[in-house]
């Protein structure tokens, strides 16, 4: 059974709607739902768009380590790649430590940095099998303003489940069995009353749209029984709001509240990691499993595809900002594409493994190694552009988080051959 292992008395929180990024409309539960979460605001898996664009209008250090512009830091349990969550004055992350076998989440002060709670999710059922690059805890916290949700694998299935703003559980919902090949990291997407979820596995697979009030699956689809990794994906194509799921050999796009299937085609790979973005004509996918490709495929569902390469970008997700697509290949290779044409503009060795996704604030592009160095360059066709590199830490799996001027990654180090995650707030000091 869940249990809640510490929580501390919040104040009440209030996110005023009218400074928010959206207000959503009832969905089907009838309960007049609300996203309510401010621009300065890092919700969900890929930020406030789900593109991975910081808002624009950031005062960012671009230079820092151990010692320059670290506001605070915080030692996280356990090991786990999900990226930090910021909503209000809180922060929050999936956490997961192996030897004790629990799953949680924890809650930080977003202004000093101390843990303010943690709830047990689930405890035992954990496996030994998976990618060594794999966690316990590799999704990342959804939170609509009222509630948390978060996926986790345990023993053998894929639960979801909402805690409240102060750690209690609400409700816990089952997806599917699941099949381990390499692990799991699907996050949960939020919209309008909606929680909608994947489990994409070599048994029982599923896509399921939950509600997001009392767990209620709302409408839910069967999927090809194949390993695949990729998040849904809510974006606006073709002139309507989509669920974009790709890997499993197809490209699906399907409507978020009722889960009317829109379209399937051919296309992607088998094992997809990477998360969708769109100019709202196209959608950009990539793979790396049994083939390498990034391509340009119509979203009105003809399955038209545009361009495509053969291009290794398998984990870190991709940016399209102002008519350009840049990636940066697990390699360690950022490249720049004409976003309608595929063209490529340059490409340059920036080193090391990547598994992050790359951040766009501003005019600056923040891509983070395996090993913890950042490379900041700049979002432009025309060259590499290389601003700052920076270290943190010795692991670095999590995508970083920007709002509200400040950096939060998630970073593990080594020290005397014991592994320790921390959490570090990035700002400038002044």
């Amino acid at each position: 059974m869940p249990r809640l292992l510490l929580t501390i008395a919040l104040p009440c929180l209030v996110l005023l709607v009218a400074t928010g990024r959206s207000a959503d409309t009832p969905g089907p539960s009838g309960a007049g739902e609300r996203i309510t979460v401010a621009p300065t605001d890092w919700p969900w898996w890929r930020g406030p768009t789900r593109n991975g664009i910081a808002a624009a209008k950031q005062n960012i250090p671009l230079k820092w380590s151990e010692s320059e512009n670290v506001l605070w830091q915080c030692p996280i349990p356990g090991r786990g790649h999900g990226s930090p969550t910021v909503v209000g004055e809180q922060v929050f992350l999936a956490i997961a430590d192996p030897v004790a076998a629990v799953q949680g989440v924890l809650c930080i002060d977003r202004k000093t940095g101390k843990p303010l709670w943690q709830t047990e999710v689930h405890r035992g059922g954990f496996t030994q099998k998976g990618n060594s690059k794999s966690s316990f805890a590799s999704s990342t916290v959804a939170c609509d303003g009222q509630r948390l949700f978060i996926n986790f694998l345990h023993d053998r299935a894929v639960y979801t489940t909402a805690l409240s703003r102060t750690g209690k559980i609400l409700w816990q919902t089952k997806i599917c069995d699941y099949v381990v090949h390499q692990g799991y990291g699907s996050s949960p997407v939020l919209h309008e009353s909606l929680v909608i979820v994947t489990a994409d596995n070599k048994g029982a697979g599923a896509i399921a749209g939950l509600e997001r009030a009392t767990g209620k699956i709302v409408w839910k689809h069967p999927r090809p029984k194949t390993p695949n990794y990729a998040s849904p994906i809510v974006v606006n194509a073709a002139g309507r709001d989509q669920v974009v799921l790709i890997g499993c050999d197809l490209v699906c796009g399907f409507d978020p509240l009722t889960g009317k299937k829109l379209w399937e085609t051919r296309g992607a790979t088998t094992e997809c990691v990477t998360s969708t973005v769109t100019d709202g004509q196209l959608i950009f996918t990539s793979g790396g499993y049994p083939r390498n490709h990034v391509a340009a495929m119509r979203a009105d569902g003809s399955g038209k595809v545009v361009w495509e390469k053969s291009t290794r970008v398998y984990v870190p997700s991709m940016l399209l900002h102002e008519g350009y697509l840049y990636a940066v290949q697990d390699g360690g290779v950022a490249v720049c594409w004409k976003a309608d044409t595929g063209k490529e503009m340059w490409k340059g060795r920036l080193g090391g493994g990547f598994s992050a996704s790359p951040v766009l604030v501003g005019e600056h592009i923040l891509a983070t190694n395996e090993a913890g160095r950042t490379y900041i360059f700049k979002a432009s066709p025309e060259r590499l552009d290389l601003v700052a590199e920076n270290s943190l830490g010795s692991v670095v799996m999590a995508t970083p988080a920007v709002c509200g001027d400040r950096i939060y990654m998630r970073v593990a180090s080594h020290t005397k051959g014991q592994r320790q995650e921390v959490l570090f707030c990035l700002g400038k000091k002044d």
